[in-house]
Formats: structure tokens, C-alpha cells, sequence
């Protein structure tokens, strides 16, 4: 494989796992039953509120997030961000409930992706600095 700026395959692999989250979500509109079960305001046995819309939302962004952060962002502070943010996707990515097979698979993906990212972001060394100045 030719060589790739960490950056890039950051932003890459957290496009990846956005990608695996929407298509498994789209998944669960077409099984059957699905829309009358959360058309009842429950879903795993929760009640779907305004709140739990809002902290989905915000857990959702986290990852959304890091595709432009990993591409702007020098690495002495996407480096640390990025673990923070595979931490809290990773931990919200795990389902409460039983899964079915297309869960099963769309989550190992997603783990094999944070598990990518982290390594990624771990062996990331600072660039080679041209005269005085610093790039990342």
C-alpha cells in the first residue's frame, strides 16, 4: 500500500464508521415491524423522548465531528482528541438490547474501524520540521 498522512486516513476510517452507523439504521426501517414499535414512542424497551433524541444527536456528532477535525486539526491536538472521541463512540456504539445479524456485522465493522483509528492515532509521530516551522 502506498504511504498515507495520518491525517487522512483518520478522516477516512471516521467517514467509515458514519457510513456503517447510517446504513445500519437504515436497516432497521426496513424490518418488519420497526416503524409501528417506535411509532409507539418505545424502542428496546425505552421510552424515546426530546432528551434521548437530543443526547443521540450529540453522541452522533462526536464522530461527524472528527471527519473535518482529523483533516484541520494539527496533531498535538487531534492526536489526544482522537482518543477521546473513540472512547466515547466505541462506548455508545455498544447496543443494550439483543442484535440481529446486520447489527452483529455493521458493529464488528465499526470496532475493527476504532480499533484502526486508535492505532492510527497512537503510531501518529510529529512531522519533520522544515526550518523553523512545525508541520503536522
Amino acid at each position: 500500500m502506498r504511504p498515507v498522512e495520518a491525517h487522512l486516513k483518520l478522516a477516512a476510517l471516521w467517514l467509515f464508521i458514519l457510513l456503517n452507523i447510517i446504513f445500519r439504521d437504515l436497516h432497521q426501517f426496513v424490518m418488519p415491524g420497526f416503524l409501528e414499535t417506535v411509532m409507539t414512542g418505545q424502542f428496546n424497551g425505552m421510552e424515546i423522548t426530546p432528551e434521548l433524541m437530543l443526547i443521540g444527536g450529540v453522541v452522533v456528532s462526536v464522530p461527524i465531528s472528527m471527519v473535518p477535525l482529523s483533516l484541520l486539526l494539527e496533531r498535538r491536538f487531534a492526536r489526544p482528541l482522537t482518543f477521546v472521541a473513540a472512547l466515547i463512540t466505541t462506548v455508545t456504539m455498544i447496543p443494550p438490547a439483543p442484535i440481529d445479524l446486520d447489527d452483529a456485522y455493521h458493529l464488528a465493522l465499526q470496532l475493527i474501524a476504532m480499533l484502526a483509528i486508535v492505532v492510527v492515532a497512537w503510531r501518529w509521530k510529529p512531522a519533520a520540521t522544515v526550518g523553523n516551522a512545525h508541520y503536522s
